[in-house]
């Protein structure tokens, strides 16, 4: 544009320059011829004049109403009109002529009559060089914009490869890739920009040792407890109820063990998902372990339960654990989600109020699990789903860790009112081996209109393929 905007001007400013320049040539030579007749209306000294300019502009030079007679030298090009004109204003006239323009100048002989000298401007003097510098402005013009685009490429380069490593670094830490590091280059802004994200990953990665170790630290404490808890329980007899008390400490045992070996891990900084912590669309992350079975795990979870509902005077039962349904949640995890939603009713319901469990394979492709209880319910189900915000005393993780957990599975979790009056919550997972789903019955129009096409137009292969 800059190019341009200098360059147009440029080339009429050149064109205007030719014109003048021939404008001046003719009047250099009606110069001559003027002086001529100021002093003589002489023919022949008027020819000498003329012949005197030289050049091919001699044969273009001509005199109009010389004498009384309207005598004339040279052939004119301007019409009888335009002469009138200059003979009138005494001033030159210039006139376009086929092929051209005229140069017109009067020249007053005396006795009111006035002599008109015209010389004749082809358009090629009017124009000449003007085609060479436009292509020589054109030329410029096209050089001056390659160089600023090649220019601006450059420049631009270098800012867009370092927005791009930028973001892509910022794409991989969201991700979870907490080892990424970019080299500050570029405008001062996104050098700045990127020396931010360097020193945010490794805050990131100081802040997640010191909790996993902070974590392991307080998980090794529990030990002692647990410990003095397995002493006790050794000394109980050898009932039903010392039985379940001693393989629920041996369980916890297992599952303080478990974390404290995973915390003791180092991160791996080149993994997504380096903990089990919680991934970027809601869902707890892989342990590693493959999907289980719903039903299996309502089974063993409510043998437990089952035997502290007793202890409650709580009825209890399981609907639906007879036939599998498959999902791809980790079974660990199902079965933490199982433990918080009893654990709830156990909690924070009053003694003797019954639940159920109630497992459910839909032709839908999903599986439902259900926990029923005939509590007060909860008021607040939205507010009870975010983290950390359960309003019943509790920490206000249980039903996150269910939401997570459903998340994981490509499923949901409903709250609602119960059959038995109290809350109802409903874990709803894709089911890991859905029934194929059967094609509907061709229409009987469809078939009758078939069986009344004549043979040649339904063949083998379309009944074939409609089969």
């Amino acid at each position: 544009m800059v190019a341009l905007a200098f360059l147009i001007p440029l080339g009429l400013v050149v064109q205007q320059l030719a014109r003048e320049r021939a404008l001046a040539d003719a009047e250099r030579q009606t110069a001559v011829v003027v002086a001529v007749l100021t002093v003589t209306t002489d023919p022949l000294s008027i020819e000498r004049a003329i012949a005197s300019t030289g050049g091919p502009a001699v044969s273009r030079v001509s005199v109009h109403n010389l004498g009384d007679d309207g005598t004339e030298i040279g052939s004119g090009h301007a019409a009888v009109g335009d002469l009138d004109r200059a003979a009138d204003q005494a001033a030159p006239v210039i006139a376009d002529v086929p092929g051209g323009q005229s140069y017109l100048e009067p020249v007053d002989l005396g006795s009111g009559h006035t002599a008109v000298v015209e010389v004749f401007i082809p358009a090629s003097e009017l124009e000449s060089g003007v085609s060479g510098a436009w292509w020589a402005l054109a030329a410029v013009a096209l050089g001056l914009i390659v160089a600023s685009v090649w220019v601006a490429d450059r420049l631009a380069a270098k800012i867009i490869i370092s927005a791009r490593q930028l973001a892509g670094a910022a794409g991989a830490l969201s991700e979870g890739y907490l080892d990424v590091r970019i080299d500050p280059q570029g405008p001062r802004e996104l050098a700045d920009a990127s020396f931010a994200l360097n020193v945010m990953a490794d805050r990131i990665m100081a802040l997640l040792s010191n909790e996993r170790e902070l974590v392991a630290d307080l998980s090794h404490r529990l030990r002692t407890p647990l410990t003095a808890l397995r002493l006790d329980a050794e000394t109980l007899d050898d009932s039903q109820d010392a039985e379940r008390i001693r393989d629920a400490i041996a369980a916890l045992e297992v599952e303080v063990d478990k974390l404290i070996r995973a915390m003791r891990e180092p991160i791996d900084a080149h993994s997504p998902t380096p903990d089990r912590g919680e991934r970027a669309d809601g869902a707890a992350a892989s342990t590693g372990e493959e999907g289980c079975d719903v039903a299996e795990i309502v089974r063993d979870r409510m043998m437990f339960w089952s035997a502290v509902a007793g202890d409650q005077e709580r009825e209890c039962k399981a609907i639906g654990t007879d036939s599998p349904a498959p999902v791809t949640v980790p079974k660990s995890e199902l079965a933490a989600a199982l433990d918080a939603l009893i654990g709830n009713v156990i909690r924070y319901t009053p003694q003797g109020v019954p639940f159920e469990v109630a497992v459910t394979r839909r032709e839908d492709g999903y599986v439902v699990l259900r926990v029923d209880d005939g509590g007060p319910g909860i008021p607040d189900p939205e507010l009870a789903m975010q983290r950390g915000e359960s309003q019943q005393g509790s920490t206000g993780l249980g039903l996150d860790i269910v939401r997570r957990v459903a998340v994981a599975g490509n499923g949901t979790v409903n709250i609602g009112t119960s059959a038995l009056g109290g809350a109802s919550v409903v874990i709803v997972m894709a089911d890991a081996d859905p029934a194929p789903k059967e094609a509907p019955p061709p229409s009987r129009w469809l078939v009758g209109r078939l069986s009344r096409e004549p043979n040649e137009r339904r063949g083998r292969g379309f009944f074939r393929s409609f089969e």
